[in-house]
């Protein structure tokens, strides 16, 4: 065939506009016209003729491609010939593949394209408008290569809603979205839609259409008549009888579906907030009850000072001596508790004294053999097996995803922008005015070109595979996995759009339109692609493909970030994403991945350094996140080792006496101070050496963690030991063993009574289901115990080897050296106690200032509002250090980043997909149930703000059975040739493959049957998508369709995005609304005949740059009542003991609970003050502070229990002194030196959850113990033990008649007393008992 000569100007057709006529008829070859077209642009031939009558052959092909023109066998009559028709039904079948499975849509589309190219009536609504000469078979013809087409408004609109909301399920989008040129579905018009389709220059019309879309009434040509046909709409049955779209596809068939419920109102009372006013209510009745409690104690106090009998002295005289008939059985019970351990530890401590050797020797062993263990020790860094337990809902679903599903493809990242960047305008031929911001430009875009192709170049050796590795060897290739060249790598940028190519960046072009002549660029190509990214070519007169070098769309959303309602020209940043292929740890390509991503790296901080760069960019690659976290691992080392070392300085200086300067080398404590830094760090690693024997794995939370806690446990104990004993004076005939083991005998069910309170609170600990929280509750219970065995030994010990240096006055660490200065008789008070004594204790429990109890109760009711606004949750970022690059990246990421992260929704064995019930319980096309797997997921992106999911499910069944409707020309078999009956790709001719998978029907929804279904689904998996078929598998679901052996579907997996999730709240409730969600289709699923009870769908997400899925967030789903449960555990044993060990002491008890419970919540208010989140580790630490207060309440609550001094103030006053001091010194000072100095430490998770809340825990636990607890004690403590009273007064009868006044015996002292040296007031203890 030959043309010729083009005429100009425009030839306008001479014929009559009359019913039953054609305008054109036949082919008159190809459009000269037309260049780079996608498909073959045939032209009709002008020929003003009357209307054929269709013999069977032609009528069946007219009633197969264009059914709303037939009239019947033998009575129908067409204006286009058998050739035509089969051109027409190739054509149409591109737009069917997209629009099949809205049948009406399909036939409205058609419809158009049938009444121009076939109707009967066509000269009524064509108007030839250009033609050019052609020479064809020797004859001289005009070829039509202009028409126009006049059509009702009516028709258009109607035609136009019956498809605008038809989906392509690969993407989630709209199929008009590929129909309308640069407006895409959202500004997409029944005008803007046929002037795409008429547009010759989109590649897909092979000439200009001009359609003129008339409104009823409005003056048309003369003859001319708008077409105004028919039009179903979507919820309507098509011509052919299909059925109406579905709801997915069809807003009209949607069913009411009620809204999300809304999250409940916030608890209001009246225009208060419910909860604070709940709290202020609370604070007022404990305010009252206190105010009650000290006028109804005033008024007791008042009367019986009244009733007082006094003598001429001022004696009391009705004050009487303590009877044995006064004594309660809980005060005996008591007695004898305290006796019973007193003289058990009495003998052992001597014991232990009088053979330190062989003491420290059997200690030494016992830690080697557990110790020995740590050579197989496992550390535990995988968040899964930290965080997510064995048998919990999100390790099951990982598991099972692991099992079925390949890993997700490793992604490496950079996010760059040009701050100050000078944007500009351009005024668009096609598009008109357009603003582009500084970082759309195209010197940028071809610096950025040249950063992709360096780092797209990177190649190294590779010893394991003996050869040069590049990025085709790693790469994630979706469209040819198999052999994969570079330019089939998956690199998603803006770049793309022109294929990489610096010629098509810089092509340009002069343009015609509407008689304006402009010059097109890169600009316009761009405009076009990000409002149409799967079009194969654009509507410029460059003629460029939108789609990327590797063949897959690029979606605006992943090419540029930064921008406002999809106005991607004014995006601030440019998004380069590198995807390769992951693989298993011991693989060899994991080692050739790493490798590759390291030297990405490389380039890119190198890029970054260079300041001719233009960018300011953020990046990362998928080792990233590991990479910075073992680096500020071993970069925090130093941190904790100056910390230890710092606590062990302090403890060996305070130990000591210091009596004089001459002696400050004898009386120093520090090889004692070394022997309890040695006892802490042997019962730690006793601890982990015996979990590591039974295969009970570590983490670095248990390294930073468990140490610390001991050391606050361990110290406490040695300063209440040590201080004691430097306190006590060794009575006359006692050896220094003895008097060891009688100060262990007084001190040490105190220390029992903390240490069996913390091992027992840790132990039931344990019974988390969080892996972390259970090992690290384990590891702690244990090395509690053991720091405590080994105080009763190993400590004793050194202690008693301490003991015989200092009096032989030798100099501690050189013991070789003595000093003459003599040791003074008197026992150190040390400068602690003195001060207790003297000021604090007296100060602090002043009438006046006790009524600080009111500001702690304050503080409590306040911490308990806070409590419940406490942020749940643990941001990824924390765990990296505060320099890390990847810290900018994840601002850059939450800053730029459109889209959200996708959601598998995966379905598990014993679902039937092939049978037609089963299809339509998953699909969402026509015939689909409209309560479906996938109409779920898009009833639930209509309320993202709840449901957390932003685009619809991609659906494999769905685009499956589109790609078997004869329509689409996806699936047909071959009739000629070698491979006759076997499959036949879309891009093969017509003639070849004219047999079609399956059958076409009639008015019955299409459904493969069984066999089909089974027969064809591995080849659809297969099949690459292009233009003839853009439905093919593979890339999308080939490995999204899990089989076994037998061909049974497994599993299989559905993907949609979530909402831009920026920290862990969002994502904890994304998880949550996903399994509702989840949980609704599978109870639907279910329902489907022959469904196995046990099918489940659930979903299933990762995050960027690293591994970690949903079950990292599980845990914020049930972490507050995991963690009341944990702390509630931990607080049973701190009131059981204390009673046990007190003599079933309930009150006691109590207040020791409670002065507990208020420094945990306390904790957890100043958490929300301090912007500390509670998480799994803020929860370690919640567990860790409960331990921590047994120290510091404990101690002082026993001591004042078994005080004899005759008022509440003054038993608190010497509690306060004797036991407060050594608190201080061994618990508080011993903790905060330490704890100060991670301050310092790099990574933000030591800072926050290490630092920060350590601090509150130390600092809060200190004034309770100190300032709050005395006070309560004061007013609420428990009254005189009435046995330990007896037991006083009968030694003092028994020193008095042996006249052994110079005895050291406890004397019934009053706190005053002591000080003042005045006799024992025992008839006051005894009134005072009453």
């Amino acid at each position: 065939v030959t043309h010729g000569t083009v005429l100009r100007p425009q030839i306008i057709s001479e014929a009559q506009h009359e019913p039953g006529f054609c305008t054109f008829y036949e082919e008159c070859g190809i459009n000269p016209d037309v260049t780079g077209s996608l498909i073959t642009p045939t032209i009709p031939c002008l020929n003003y003729s009357t209307a054929r009558l269709l013999d069977k052959i032609h009528y069946l092909k007219l009633k197969s491609v264009c059914p709303m023109l037939d009239q019947g066998e033998g009575k129908t009559f067409a204006c286009c010939s058998l050739g035509q028709l089969i051109s027409l039904e190739k054509s149409l079948s591109l737009s069917k593949a997209v629009l099949i499975r809205c049948p009406s849509c399909a036939e409205n589309f058609a419809h158009l394209h049938c009444v121009t190219t076939c109707s009967s009536n066509q000269s009524l609504v064509v108007n030839v408008t250009r033609t050019i000469k052609v020479n064809t078979t020797g004859l001289e013809k005009d070829a039509v290569t202009a028409y126009q087409a006049y059509i009702s408004t009516t028709f258009a609109d109607a035609a136009f809603r019956s498809c605008r909301n038809v989906r392509v399920p690969v993407t989630g989008g709209f199929a008009i979205a590929t129909m309308c040129g640069l407006y895409a579905a959202t500004l997409c018009t029944p005008q803007r839609w046929y002037d795409f389709q008429g547009d010759s220059s989109n590649g897909l019309a092979p000439l200009d259409i001009d359609f003129r879309l008339i409104p009823p009434g409005a003056p048309v040509p003369s003859g001319i008549v708008p077409y105004n046909g028919k039009v179903p709409g979507c919820n309507e049955t098509s011509s052919t009888g299909n059925e109406p779209c579905s709801c997915q596809d069809c807003k009209e068939m949607c069913p009411f579906i009620p809204p999300p419920t809304s999250p409940p109102q916030p608890f209001k009372i009246g225009h208060i907030d419910g909860l604070l006013a709940v709290c202020l209510s609370i604070f007022c009745s404990l305010l009252l009850f206190f105010v009650c409690f000290l006028l109804l104690r005033t008024s007791d106090h008042y009367f019986k000072s009244r009733n007082k009998v006094k003598d001429k002295n001022g004696n009391d005289l009705s004050q009487e001596l303590m009877e044995p008939k006064d004594v309660t059985c809980t005060d005996r019970n008591s007695l004898a508790t305290q006796e019973f351990l007193g003289s058990l530890f009495q003998k052992w401590g001597t014991l232990m004294a009088t053979h330190p050797l062989k003491t420290l020797l059997a200690s030494a062993v016992v830690v080697v053999v557990f110790a020995v263990g740590l050579m197989y020790i496992e550390l535990t860094t995988d968040p899964v097996e930290l965080w997510s337990a064995p048998d919990s809902r999100a390790r099951q679903e990982k598991d099972f995803h692991d099992e079925y599903f390949e890993p997700f493809f490793r992604t490496n990242q950079l996010i760059l922008t040009a701050p100050g960047y000078p944007g500009h305008f351009y005024d668009s031929l096609l598009f008109g005015m357009y603003n582009f911001s500084g970082i759309i430009t195209k010197d940028l875009i071809l610096q950025l070109l040249e950063l992709q192709t360096r780092i797209q170049a990177i190649e190294f050796w590779s010893d394991d595979l003996n050869r040069t590795v590049t990025l085709k060897d790693i790469c994630f290739a979706p469209l040819n996995p198999k052999n994969p060249s570079l330019s089939d790598c998956a690199v998603n940028s803006l770049p793309q759009y022109f294929q990489n190519s610096v010629e098509n960046l810089n092509a340009k072009v002069n343009m015609t339109k509407l008689g304006v002549t402009k010059e097109v660029d890169w600009r316009d190509h761009f405009i076009y692609c990000i409002n149409s990214p799967l079009s194969f070519k654009d509507m410029t007169d460059l003629g460029l493909s939108c789609m990327s070098e590797y063949g897959g769309p690029v979606f605006p959303f992943l090419a540029v970030g930064g921008y406002e309602n999809e106005d991607y020209t004014m995006a601030e940043a440019l998004i380069l994403t590198f995807s390769l292929n992951n693989y298993p740890r011991d693989s060899v390509k994991f080692k050739l991945v790493e490798k590759w991503e390291q030297m990405f790296l490389d380039i890119v901080a190198e890029y970054q350094k260079n300041p001719a760069t233009n960018f300011t960019f953020a990046y990362m690659a998928e080792r990233s996140l590991e990479d910075e976290i073992n680096r500020t691992t071993a970069e925090d080392i130093p941190i904790f080792m100056i910390s230890y070392a710092v606590i062990f300085v302090y403890i060996a200086v305070a130990l000591g006496e210091y009596s004089s300067f001459k002696r400050i080398l004898v009386d120093s404590k520090i090889l004692v101070g070394l022997g309890g830094i040695l006892v802490v760090g042997c019962s730690v690693l006793a601890s982990m050496g015996f979990y590591a024997w039974i295969g009970i794995s570590s983490s670095l939370v248990i390294l930073q963690v468990v140490p610390f806690l001991v050391l606050a446990v361990g110290a406490d104990n040695i300063f209440i030991f040590v201080l004691e004993y430097q306190r006590d004076k060794r009575r006359p005939g006692e050896t220094r063993e003895e008097h060891i083991g009688r100060v262990l005998g007084r001190v040490a069910p105190s220390m029992l009574l903390c240490s069996l309170s913390e091992s027992i609170c840790f132990f039931l600990g344990a019974l988390s289901s969080m892996p972390a929280v259970k090992s690290f509750a384990l590891y702690a219970a244990l090395a509690v115990v053991m720091d405590f065995l080994l105080q009763m030994t190993a400590f004793v010990a050194v202690l008693s080897l301490d003991a015989q240096r200092q009096d032989r006055n030798r100099c501690d660490l050189a013991l070789c050296v003595t000093v003459s200065t003599p040791r003074p008789s008197k026992p150190s008070q040390g400068f602690l106690l003195p001060f207790m004594k003297r000021y604090y204790a007296p100060v602090l429990l002043k009438p006046v200032t006790r009524i600080i109890v009111v500001l702690f109760l304050f503080m409590f009711c306040a911490s308990i509002f806070l409590m419940f606004h406490v942020t749940v949750g643990l941001d990824q970022e924390l765990a990296l250090p505060t320099d890390s690059y990847m810290l900018e990246y994840f601002k850059y990421l939450n800053m730029y980043f459109e889209v959200g992260v996708p959601t598998y929704f995966i379905t598990t064995r014993g679902f039937n997909f092939s049978t037609t019930e089963g299809m339509d319980a998953v699909c969402s096309s026509v015939g689909c149930d409209p309560f479906s797997l996938t109409q779920k997921i898009q009833y639930a992106t209509e309320y993202p703000d709840k449901s957390f999911l932003a685009i619809p499910a991609s659906s494999w069944v769905d685009d499956f059975i589109d790609w078997l409707n004869p329509g689409s020309r996806c699936c047909r078999l071959y009739t000629s040739g070698l491979d006759i009956g076997e499959f036949c790709p879309a891009s093969e001719p017509y003639n070849k493959c004219m047999i079609n998978c399956v059958r076409a029907t009639i008015n019955v929804t299409l459904r493969p049957t069984v066999d089909q279904f089974n027969k064809y689904l591995p080849i659809f998996l297969d099949n690459v998508p292009d233009l003839e078929c853009p439905k093919g598998g593979l890339g999308a679901y080939d490995k999204a369709v899990v089989r076994d052996t037998n061909g049974e579907i497994i599993a299989s997996r559905f993907m949609a995005y979530h909402t831009p999730l920026k920290n862990s709240q969002e994502y904890t409730e994304a998880l949550r609304a996903a399994r509702q969600l989840a949980a609704n289709i599978t109870r639907s699923m279910r329902e489907v005949n022959g469904t196995a009870s046990d099918f489940e769908v659930f979903p299933y997400t990762l995050l960027p740059s690293n591994r970690v899925t949903y079950l990292f967030y599980e845990q914020y789903l049930t972490i507050v009542p995991e963690g009341l449960f944990n702390i509630a555990v931990c607080l049973v044993p701190t009131f059981v003991v204390c009673c046990i060990l007190l003599g079933m002491d309930v009150r006691s008890g109590l207040l020791n609970l409670l002065t507990i419970v208020m420094i945990t919540v306390d904790t957890v208010g100043v958490m929300t003050l301090w912007g500390i989140d509670y998480n799994a580790v803020s929860l370690i630490n919640l567990v860790t502070a409960v331990g921590i207060s047994v120290e510091f309440v404990s101690h002082l609550t026993r001591s004042f229990a078994l005080s004899t001094c005759p008022t509440h103030v003054e038993r608190a006053k010497e509690a306060t002194a004797n036991m407060g001091s050594a608190v201080f010194a061994g618990v508080a000072m011993t903790n905060l030196p330490g704890i100060v100095v991670l301050a310092f430490a790099k990574a933000q998770l030591i800072q926050i959850f290490f630092f920060r809340l350590n601090l509150v825990i130390t600092l809060l636990g200190l004034v309770h113990g100190l300032v709050f607890l005395p006070v309560l004690l004061s007013f609420f403590g428990p009254g005189l033990n009435t046995a330990v009273l007896l037991e006083q007064q009968k030694a003092v009868t028994t020193a008095q008649e042996a006249e052994s006044d110079k005895t050291h015996v406890y004397t019934n002292m009053s706190f005053e007393d002591s000080e003042m040296g005045r006799p024992p007031a025992g008839n006051q203890s005894a009134k005072a008992a009453r």
